[in-house]
């Protein structure tokens, strides 16, 4: 054997064994991206604590929309699995007559449609909420949604278990503003992938409000029995105020911590109840963070004004440990080849998700959740 050749298997060997060792990796179960985190200084309110989060870099975000952008602006339509009519983009948009689909009645529980009509990579949260149709449902799962897209499947969670009437044709964001499932429920999606355990937690969640209401007013609470729409709940009045009374100052904290950290770039959060680290949203870019953050602080509140008893102060210390533990032992991907890869890791008393675009120019983690077990 020539020196020449010798050294080409030699060359061959090195590549196939980092090629192995990567994919060893994978297997093992790691969550990728920029992992060079750094928790401050915890900001709190009653029982609720986060724990703003800054990152070495952060990335060009601008291009995506959001799914309350998309809805609202009416670029972004859901509807039953069923109701094909409107769900496919004209092949001659500038046509001054709309074309006519047959409508077929064939919804189902954990199947909507989406259309993305914008010229914007639609980006996709788990545990956001879409109200209409014939119940309210939660994703399930973060993706990313080409632009002018064809119909999409989208799987999703029914948070609304008592109604199969249809209330409008198309899914919109709630009337009083965006819904963000609160963290037992989406970590109920996200993880379980289970729609019983959703109704469940969803139900808990919803149940544990009216309690609370119930006692500051006795009329409303009766009202919201009448509902099983947790969307409902949330947006009522005296829920959104008790809501508020906790979320409300740590939005507005964190809003100007945002804003004197722009420069550190403050990419995301790790949340604390009773003294108990429970969760971590961690985005791309301060921009995102900023788009999402009034109706995830909310989503936190929920879970806080619920939960009665009362913990420790959790430590910059401990929150810099839930962050930094992204190794699991298990890996689960779903991807859409050159749109995006969903990562889950399973670890030792926690899950982490981590969505990557694989869009031109992009290649980067766009939303990093994880939650203790």
């Amino acid at each position: 054997m020539t020196t020449r050749l010798f050294l080409g298997f030699v060359v061959l060997a090195i590549v196939v064994g980092w090629v192995v060792g990567a994919e060893y990796q994978v297997q093992a179960g790691e969550v990728g991206g920029n992992t060079d985190y750094k928790v401050l200084a915890p900001i709190r309110h009653g029982n609720l604590t986060v724990f703003p989060v800054v990152a070495s870099s952060t990335h060009d975000t601008k291009a995506f929309l959001t799914l309350d952008e998309g809805l609202k602006s009416g670029e972004v339509e859901v509807t039953e699995s069923g109701n094909v009519r409107g769900m496919i983009r004209p092949r001659h948009p500038n046509a001054n007559v709309e074309p006519q689909y047959p409508v077929h009645d064939g919804a189902q529980v954990n199947k909507l449609v989406l259309v993305n009509n914008s010229k914007r990579p639609l980006l996709l949260l788990a545990g956001e909420i879409v109200t209409g149709g014939k119940q309210d449902r939660v994703i399930g799962k973060d993706r990313i949604v080409l632009p002018e897209s064809d119909p999409i499947d989208l799987d999703v969670f029914c948070v609304e278990p008592g109604r199969w009437v249809g209330t409008s044709a198309k899914f919109v964001p709630g009337a009083a503003g965006a819904v963000m499932a609160a963290p037992s429920v989406r970590g109920s999606a996200m993880a379980d992938k289970n729609q019983e355990k959703v109704w469940a937690q969803a139900g808990a969640a919803r149940e544990q409000v009216e309690v609370e209401v119930q006692a500051a007013a006795p009329l409303a609470g009766r009202q919201l029995s009448e509902t099983t729409s947790y969307a409902k709940v949330m947006q009522n009045d005296e829920v959104r105020s008790k809501v508020d009374s906790v979320a409300r100052p740590i939005e507005q904290e964190y809003e100007s911590t945002i804003k004197q950290l722009r420069e550190k770039n403050a990419v995301g959060v790790v949340v604390a109840v009773n003294g108990q680290i429970v969760w971590a949203d961690i985005f791309a870019s301060t921009s995102l963070l900023e788009k999402y953050w009034p109706k995830l602080v909310r989503s936190y509140a929920t879970d806080a004004i619920v939960t009665r008893a009362k913990g420790g102060q959790p430590s910059e210390a401990s929150a810099q440990a839930f962050l930094e533990d992204l190794h699991g032992r298990h890996e689960t991907i779903d991807s859409e080849p050159g749109v995006y890869r969903h990562s889950e890791v399973a670890g030792d008393g926690f899950k982490a998700f981590e969505l990557t675009s694989l869009l031109p120019k992009t290649n980067f983690s766009v939303h990093v959740a994880k939650m203790a077990e």
